[in-house]
């Protein structure tokens, strides 16, 4: 009767934490996808973006009096950020930025920075605020015209693949 009864204990226990565990493993799981929907989302953006720019210097950028394309670029970004959709920031990696504004602003900018140059394609971090999960994340931005030249000389020291600069990436997970 003894050995009935351990079983019944046993099996209640096992109903007890089994479902637990698949409901945690499950909240575990939808979060993780969530953080890779979201790691997509930021690589598909960056793709747009970096297009965009090569295609404005491409075609309108004729001389040192055209309009920038990373000009337009930020100008894009701010517009981005103001109706609420995401944050994404120019930054310089060369150490001799083109405006002030480009610089590496906290820890996670200034680590990214430093990841790039090493040889890393992104670097990311997950932060939790008060509101949810945010992924960071940063690309590297290599000078991929000679045309960029014309506007960043500094350019000119940089190797083949290096990154003079990164976008840094800041999406809430969702």
């Amino acid at each position: 009767m003894s050995t009935i009864r351990v079983f019944f204990c046993v099996f209640a226990v096992s109903l007890a934490v089994i479902p637990g565990r698949a409901w945690g493993q499950a909240k575990s799981d939808s979060k993780d996808a969530a953080l890779e929907r979201t790691r997509k989302q930021v690589l598909m953006l960056d793709d747009i973006y970096k297009t965009t720019v090569v295609l404005i210097t491409d075609k309108y950028v004729q001389d040192e009096q055209s309009f920038p394309a990373g000009s337009a670029a930020i100008a894009l970004f701010d517009a981005i950020k103001k109706k609420g959709h995401h944050e994404v920031r120019l930054l310089d990696a060369t150490g001799e930025p083109y405006d002030k504004k480009n610089v590496a602003k906290d820890d996670f900018e200034k680590e990214a920075i430093k990841q790039l140059k090493q040889g890393k394609a992104t670097y990311e971090k997950v932060e939790t605020r008060d509101d949810g999960r945010y992924l960071r994340m940063a690309t590297s931005v290599p000078v991929v015209m000679k045309k960029c030249i014309m506007c960043h000389e500094v350019y000119n020291k940089a190797k083949e693949g290096e990154p003079i600069g990164a976008l840094s990436y800041t999406l809430k997970v969702e």
